[in-house]
């Protein structure tokens, strides 16, 4: 079995995030993508991150329809800071027999030789890294696999801007998230 490992703090969920697990899963012949929220990720702040329960929610909803497409609330159970390694020992231990790609853009690959456990992180899994716009020259190292997909220029960030000036988001991420955004009044 080959496993693709999407994480991320997915404040929201977009299309750029489903378009990235879908071109992976494709393009390596996986079995199937586990979207792993992150409950505080090391590397921000927290300040501006949602609760973890509706970003959770949100990814459900994004994914009910894709028989390939799962989520995992590792994270969010294990509380505190979610380090990569953590997570990868943990589905290992779910799943000992699969093979994990880790799947991650290309404007990470400055930061991950400074992860926690970085060398532990290669042996459990391997590296995809998928071409985000301005960051494709910078991809090189023995560690990834370098895919090209899709390149879509929409960011979590540029949803919860819209969201705050009170401007459509349609298109950006599906209807069923927008509609959770507006009922929960998130990023407002």
């Amino acid at each position: 079995m080959k496993i693709g490992i999407l994480g991320g703090t997915f404040n929201p969920i977009h299309f750029g995030h489903l378009i990235l697990g879908e071109q992976v899963l494709g393009q390596l012949g996986l079995d199937k993508v586990i979207f792993v929220p992150a409950f505080v990720p090391p590397h921000k702040s927290g300040r501006g991150i949602i609760p973890a329960r509706h970003r959770l929610k949100m990814i459900e909803l994004a994914v009910n329809r894709n028989p390939h497409f799962a989520v995992s609330d590792i994270e969010i159970k294990r509380q505190g800071k979610s380090y990569t390694v953590d997570t990868l020992r943990q589905i290992k231990t779910l799943y000992p027999q699969a093979k994990l790609f880790f799947i991650c853009g290309s404007d990470l690959v400055n930061e991950i030789p400074r992860w926690k456990n970085v060398g532990e992180i290669y042996k459990l899994a391997k590296f995809i890294l998928a071409k985000r716009p301005g960051f494709g020259k910078r991809l090189s190292g023995k560690n990834f696999l370098k895919i090209d997909v899709a390149q879509v220029d929409i960011s979590s960030s540029l949803i919860r801007d819209l969201v705050r000036k009170n401007m459509s988001i349609r298109y950006l991420t599906p209807d069923k998230v927008i509609k959770y955004i507006k009922k929960h009044r998130l990023y407002g």
